[in-house]
């Protein structure tokens, strides 16, 4: 029996209003979609048990605004992430383009000890909508990813459930190493304090 502890990992997703962060969530935890919308007020998170490389974790799914006034939800939200989904619609160039600015939002907000290599992971959601509708290309997306490091890139429907598993595979996978790096180098924080007591009794031979 293993006695490691739980895990615990906290995702933020991010983006523009409308481009379907709830549905994404709602359809990779409860497998479920609603084609009526509602916006999210402030935030609201879902959580699932997952297996990652034969470790239980739980994956705190925090779903939140996109409307400009309940963007900023305060540095507290931010802190602790392990992973920050970033969502925009293929069918909404708006939505792309304020990808970059969510980044930095979260950045600033989150204040990740290692800004530079924290996991990002892009969706862009909506495939299922009729290709003509479409202004966004993979090629166009892939180009922004790699320019941000890398970042691994999805392109889901929340409707058909395309591709939402294996996103959230490797959003799960890589929080979990974010998780652990952070435990890591958290033992190594304290400064080590040496106290050498030279006043104790004995023989100087």
């Amino acid at each position: 029996m293993s006695s490691r502890k739980k895990v615990l990992l906290k995702v933020i997703i991010l983006g523009d209003s409308g481009v379907g962060k709830t549905s994404l969530m709602n359809q990779y935890v409860n497998k479920k979609f609603s084609a009526s919308y509602k916006a999210t007020i402030g935030a609201d998170f879902l959580t699932r048990e997952v297996l990652v490389d034969d470790r239980q974790v739980t994956m705190q799914l925090w779903d939140t605004a996109g409307q400009e006034r309940f963007q900023s939800l305060g540095v507290a939200f931010y802190r602790g992430a392990d992973c920050c989904v970033l969502v925009y619609d293929v069918n909404n160039a708006k939505s792309f383009e304020a990808l970059d600015s969510w980044r930095d939002e979260f950045l600033i907000q989150a204040s990740p000890r290692d800004p530079a290599n924290f996991p990002f992971v892009v969706l862009g959601n909506k495939i299922d909508v009729e290709e003509s509708k479409r202004v966004i290309s993979n090629k166009r997306a892939l180009t922004f990813c790699q320019s941000k490091g890398d970042i691994p890139h999805f392109e889901t429907s929340a409707k058909e459930a395309i591709n939402i598993d294996q996103a959230f595979e490797i959003i799960a996978r890589n929080a979990l190493a974010q998780e652990q790096a952070e435990e890591y180098s958290g033992d190594f924080d304290d400064p080590i304090n040496i106290h050498i007591d030279n006043d104790r009794e004995g023989c100087a031979c």
